[in-house]
C-alpha cells in the first residue's frame, strides 16, 4: 500500500476519483479474504437454483465448472448515510507548503477513497468542510452527479491557491450545528487535528450531541505523529508560528521534547476514555503512514451498523 506522496509523486491531481479507485482498490486486494460483501466480490453468495425461476442470475462459470446450477444472491441495498466532515483550518496546512503533502491532503485523498467506498456499497454520502465556521455542507445523496460534486470539491482543496491563513479551529460549533442539522440517522466521520483553541470538554460535549441525537460516530485525528506528537525537530534554537492565530515562540526542541511529548501523550489517553465512554471510535491517523488506517476502522465500523 502506497501513501499519498507515493502516489502523486508523477503524478498531477486532476482526477481525484482516479486516484482514489487506485487506494482502494489496492486496499482491497491486500484483503486475504474480505468479510465485507460488496467491496471485492459482486454478490454475497451462492444458492441452488430452484426449477422455474429466472435464469436471469445463474452463475454459468460456475455451472460450467460443477454441473450443477447455482444462483448470485446478491447483498441487500442499505440506507446508511454517511457525512465526512472535513477540518480545513490553517493548522491542516502542516507540515507542508504543498498542501497536497500535509495533513489537509492526506485527509482529503482519505475522504475520496470513501467516496468511492460507500458508492460501492450504495450508500448516500454527502460532504463538510470547516473552519471556523461550515464552509461547505451537502446532503448525503448516492447519484453520480452528486459524487462529481464532491470529487470537484475535494480537488478545490489542491489548487495553487493556497488557503488563507489564520483560518481557526471551531470544532465543537461545527459539530453541535451538524448534530441539530442531519435529521436522519447518520455516520458522521469526521477529520481533523484537534489543534484548537476551544476547551477540551466543549469538544467532548458537541461529540456526545452526535451520539445523542443517535448518529453513529467515527473520529480521525489526524496528524503527524513525528513532529506533532514526538516533536522530533533538529535540537537547535528553532522559531515555531501558529498557522492559525500567527503567535511565534522560540525554543530549543530538545529542552521541551520529553514534557510535551507526555502532555501530547496525557491529552490524546483522556480523549480515548471520553470516546471509549460514548461508543465513539477514535483512530489516530498518521500521516506518514498508508491509507490502511482509514479504510479499514471504516469499513470494521460499518460492518458493525449493518
Amino acid at each position: 500500500m502506497k501513501n499519498l506522496s507515493d502516489i502523486i509523486q508523477y503524478e498531477e491531481l486532476d482526477n481525484l476519483e482516479l486516484l482514489a479507485r487506485q487506494i482502494v482498490e489496492g486496499f482491497i486486494i491486500g484483503l486475504h479474504r474480505s468479510p465485507f460483501h460488496g467491496f471485492s466480490v459482486e454478490f454475497a453468495e451462492h444458492r441452488q437454483y430452484n426449477k422455474g425461476e429466472s435464469t436471469k442470475y445463474i452463475d454459468w462459470k460456475l455451472f460450467a465448472r460443477s454441473g450443477k446450477m447455482f444462483v448470485k444472491q446478491f447483498e441487500e441495498e442499505t440506507n446508511l448515510r454517511a457525512h465526512l466532515v472535513l477540518d480545513t483550518s490553517s493548522s491542516m496546512l502542516f507540515p507542508s507548503k504543498e498542501k497536497r503533502n500535509s495533513k489537509l491532503g492526506y485527509s482529503v485523498m482519505c475522504a475520496a477513497a470513501l467516496v468511492h467506498l460507500l458508492r460501492q456499497q450504495r450508500d448516500a454520502v454527502g460532504l463538510c468542510t470547516f473552519s471556523e465556521k461550515i464552509d461547505l455542507l451537502t446532503p448525503s445523496k448516492l447519484s453520480a452527479v452528486h459524487a462529481q460534486r464532491m470529487y470537484a470539491e475535494l480537488e478545490n482543496l489542491f489548487q495553487e491557491r493556497d488557503l488563507e491563513l489564520h483560518r481557526e479551529t471551531r470544532i465543537s460549533e461545527v459539530l453541535h450545528q451538524l448534530a441539530e442539522g442531519i435529521h436522519k440517522r447518520s455516520l458522521v466521520i469526521v477529520f481533523t487535528d484537534l489543534m484548537s483553541n476551544e476547551n477540551p470538554s466543549e469538544i467532548f460535549e458537541s461529540l456526545q450531541h452526535l451520539r445523542y441525537n443517535m448518529h453513529e460516530v467515527l473520529l480521525f485525528v489526524v496528524r503527524d505523529r513525528k513532529l506533532e506528537e514526538d516533536f522530533e525537530f533538529t535540537n537547535r534554537p528553532t522559531k515555531f508560528i501558529d498557522l492559525e492565530s500567527g503567535q511565534s515562540i522560540k525554543l530549543n526542541p530538545g529542552e521541551i521534547r520529553e514534557h510535551y511529548s507526555r502532555k501530547q501523550q496525557e491529552i490524546l489517553e483522556e480523549l480515548r476514555i471520553e470516546c471509549g465512554q460514548f461508543s465513539i471510535d477514535l483512530v489516530e491517523a498518521d500521516i506518514q503512514k498508508d491509507f490502511r488506517e482509514v479504510l479499514l476502522p471504516f469499513l470494521m465500523k460499518r460492518s458493525k451498523l449493518f
